[in-house]
């Protein structure tokens, strides 16, 4: 029948398994979430841009309309001119004309420089275009680089998850609670004493202690030095185990 202390073993060697295969992937999980975002703050900047052309193009389309009307107005009221019967008409007709005349030379002006805040806008948006595809493509081939980790992972992944599950059920909720709190600090939360010492930090362990951790297979002992839980030599995990 496999002793507490074994199972508590056998689940450090398993998480140290399961962190090593964890390592492969070396910063590939923070680069793919670095160019995520990326690729989501260029997105919004293309988005921006595409939203101030639509307006500009919106506000393009509605000056020249008023520009047709003004011309419009002016024209009919230079033709007034020509029937009004005293000065004060012609007078008033002359200064609707002025500022018709003016507003329409200052829609001209701002329709001008919209044309060219348009031709910007464009170039602007083609290089954003370009900005998303090319972080597009720069996710794609990490992401290829970490499915491939991953596919050749995959069936050991699961076989010592499960591993892990099962063990993990044969442990007291209170060594559990022990065993988180080592390796909160440290991988390896679990390692044999090997030659009288702690095979973690190699610290010298008391040979009354290395009697106690023999004999008592249902207790938990840890490091004096570094707090990892001790087990004895001649309990030997490694990944052949499972």
């Amino acid at each position: 029948m496999e002793s507490p202390i074994y199972n508590v073993a056998l689940l450090s060697v398993i998480d140290r398994e399961l962190d090593d295969l964890s390592e492969e992937y070396g910063d590939l999980p923070e680069r793919i979430k670095k160019i995520k975002s990326r690729l989501d703050d260029a997105k919004i900047r293309l988005k921006e841009s595409e939203n101030i052309l639509a307006e500009n193009k919106k506000f393009a389309s509605s000056a020249k309309n008023k520009l047709t009307s003004l011309k419009t107005q002016e024209e009919k009221l230079s033709k007034q001119q020509f029937l009004v019967r005293n000065n004060k008409e012609f007078d008033a007709i002359t200064r609707e004309i002025e500022n018709i005349r003016d507003e329409y030379s200052k829609l001209s002006t701002e329709l001008r420089s919209t044309g060219v805040r348009e031709e910007n806008l464009i170039a602007k948006i083609e290089e954003q275009k370009k900005e998303v595809t090319d972080i597009k493509t720069e996710l794609e081939d990490i992401e290829t680089e970490y499915e491939q980790i991953s596919n050749d992972q995959n069936e050991d992944v699961v076989n010592l998850r499960k591993k892990r599950k099962d063990t993990q059920k044969k442990i007291s909720k209170e060594f559990m609670k022990d065993y988180n709190r080592v390796r909160e600090h440290t991988k390896d939360a679990a390692v044999r004493v090997r030659r009288n010492s702690c095979s973690g930090c190699f610290s010298a362990v008391p040979p009354q202690k290395i009697v106690e951790i023999r004999n008592n297979l249902d207790q938990l002992f840890f490091c004096e030095n570094c707090g990892r839980i001790l087990y004895p030599e001649d309990i030997d995990i490694d990944s052949t185990t499972f």
